[in-house]
C-alpha cells in the first residue's frame, strides 16, 4: 500500500509516495545503497529517534516526529556518513529528498499526517 504525508498545519503535501520502514530489517537498510531519493518520495521510519547516512551517496532531509505527528526537529541536507542527533520523545523519522522541508514549508511544531495515498484529507 502506498502512502502520502500531509502537513495538516500548513495544508501542504510533504511527500506523495511514502513507504513505511516498520520492521527491524527495513529500518536497518533504509535508503542505504540507493542512488538517491526521487522527488515526492519519503521513507517513514518507525520507531525511530535518530538516523545515519552510512553507505549513502546523497544528501537528504529528515523530519523527526512524536507519536502524534508533531514535528520535533528538522534536519536539512544531511550529508553522507553522518549520524543525526538523538531526538528525545521522537517516535518517527520521515526521510525526504534534500530541499523537501523548505519546499513544504514545514516547521517545528507542525502536525504531519501519514495516510493512504489519495485518501480525502481529514480536518
Amino acid at each position: 500500500m502506498g502512502y502520502e504525508v500531509i502537513n495538516k498545519t500548513r495544508q501542504t503535501v510533504v511527500a506523495r509516495q511514502v513507504q513505511k520502514a516498520d520492521s527491524y530489517f527495513k529500518r536497518l537498510v533504509g535508503l542505504m545503497g540507493k542512488p538517491g531519493i526521487p522527488p515526492g518520495f519519503g521513507l517513514w521510519i518507525v520507531p525511530c529517534q535518530d538516523v545515519h547516512s552510512f553507505f549513502m551517496r546523497f544528501e537528504f532531509d529528515a523530519i523527526f516526529l512524536d507519536g502524534n505527528g508533531k514535528v520535533l526537529y528538522l534536519l536539512e541536507r544531511m550529508k553522507p556518513w553522518r549520524v543525526s542527533r538523538f531526538v528525545k520523545g521522537g517516535k518517527v523519522v520521515l526521510e525526504l529528498p534534500a530541499g523537501a522541508i523548505a519546499q513544504s514549508v514545514t516547521e517545528i511544531g507542525d502536525e504531519l499526517e501519514l495516510r493512504p495515498a489519495g485518501a480525502p484529507q481529514t480536518g
